[in-house]
C-alpha cells in the first residue's frame, strides 16, 4: 500500500533537512492521509484521501 492520495495523487516526497550549521541529512515528507468511506456509482468504497482534498469537498462522506 503506497502513501498516495486517491484523488490528487499526492505522495511521499524526499529531500534534505538543513541545520543551522548547513549540515544536510535526508528526510521525508508524508501527506496527511485519512481513510474515508464514500459512494461511487452506487457502491461503497474506502479511499485514502489527503486532508486538503477532504477540506475542499471533492468527495461526500458516506455515513
Amino acid at each position: 500500500m503506497s502513501r498516495t492520495c486517491d484523488i490528487c495523487e499526492k505522495h511521499t516526497v524526499t529531500g534534505n533537512k538543513v541545520s543551522h550549521a548547513k549540515n544536510h541529512t535526508r528526510r521525508t515528507w508524508k501527506p496527511n492521509l485519512q481513510k474515508m468511506k464514500t459512494e461511487i456509482q452506487g457502491t461503497t468504497v474506502t479511499l485514502k484521501i489527503c486532508a486538503r482534498c477532504m477540506k475542499s469537498d471533492f468527495i461526500t462522506k458516506k455515513v
